[in-house]
């Protein structure tokens, strides 16, 4: 188990090495000056150099680079121009709201995908099955800003029952909610289906009901104890993919989240800002993918350091 954990320790610190790396590289290649924008047009070319400097800019890529990782491992992102004060403060600030919209999120996922997989898993080959994996399809292949542009549209313009954007309520939260979660529900709904008509099709469900024991029994004791497993672990890696996707869904509907505050960092320049909130980002998809890893080992006996 240590070994286990050791290694994928490590191959977590060489992805988020990497996604400093490409962080750093693209966000300098991207077309503007940070320091026209702070001074403004009026700024003399003296003024910009000097503040190019002050920056940092001006060194060489390799020193600024090394200069940075420094940086990161301190956590010390600088200051934000646009915002004042500590960049990595400002984005703290707004974890607390997309993680609110992300755990929502994963509330109607849980919700509705997995009473929707049992339901289908329990009528195969029906019509409810058919609408089930036809609805699982959907709402994976649709892009998820466009169903947030057309639920605005119906729920707020047209029916004026839900709020277009954040305005602090409950009711607030549930169109940018659903949306984030409408591919990976579909998703889980096919994951629980699939899982459970294999866990039916195995020897002890057989050897259950030659017993005589009631179906109902069956199901909800044995087959859907095994079926929980995988569910419990894929649950954690719903839960990165929502924090990292949280990104459209923020700007769709001006959720105050890191998201948004990643894309208005980026196009004003504000390297500072843009970092750490990609970065933390990155941290938090990484860690939940290795904590789901963990979990997966400590809940299913038959997974092993050889298997792994």
């Amino acid at each position: 188990m240590i070994v286990y954990l050791a290694r994928r320790l490590g191959q977590a610190v060489l992805l988020l090495f990497g996604a400093v790396t490409i962080v750093f590289l693209v966000l300098r290649v991207i077309p503007g000056d940070p320091a026209a924008l702070i001074l403004g047009s009026q700024a003399t070319p003296d003024e910009l150099a000097a503040k190019r400097a002050e920056m940092g800019l001006s060194d060489p890529l390799l020193v600024q680079y090394v200069r940075h990782l420094g940086e990161v491992v301190r956590l010390d992102f600088g200051e934000s121009w646009r915002l004042g004060g500590d960049a990595f403060d400002a984005v703290l600030s707004r974890l607390p709201a997309t993680i609110t919209l992300a755990g929502c999120a994963l509330v109607f996922t849980l919700l509705l995908g997995f009473p929707l997989g049992l339901h289908a898993a329990r009528h195969k080959g029906k019509l409810v099955d058919r609408a089930v994996s036809y609805f699982s399809l959907t709402g994976q292949a649709l892009p998820a800003f466009w169903v947030g542009i057309m639920l605005v549209l119906i729920f707020s313009r047209t029916l004026n029952l839900l709020p277009a954007t954040a305005d602090g309520s409950l009711l607030g939260l549930v169109l940018p909610a659903f949306t984030l979660a409408l591919p990976f529900l579909g998703w889980l709904a096919r994951l629980v289906r699939n899982g459970t008509l294999e866990e039916l099709g195995k020897d002890y469900v057989r050897t259950a009901r030659s017993k005589g024991l009631n179906e109902r029994v069956v199901f909800n004791i044995h087959v859907l104890r095994n079926t929980l497993t995988p569910v419990v672990t894929v649950l954690g890696l719903i839960l990165g993919h929502f924090i990292a996707d949280a990104v459209i869904i923020e700007q769709v509907f001006a959720w105050p989240g890191i998201g948004s505050l990643m894309i208005e960092s980026i196009q004003q320049r504000d390297y500072a800002v843009a970092e750490a909130a990609i970065i933390l980002i990155a941290v938090f998809y990484v860690g939940i993918n290795v904590v789901v890893d963990l979990l997966y080992f400590a809940l299913d006996p038959r997974v092993t350091l050889e298997t792994v």
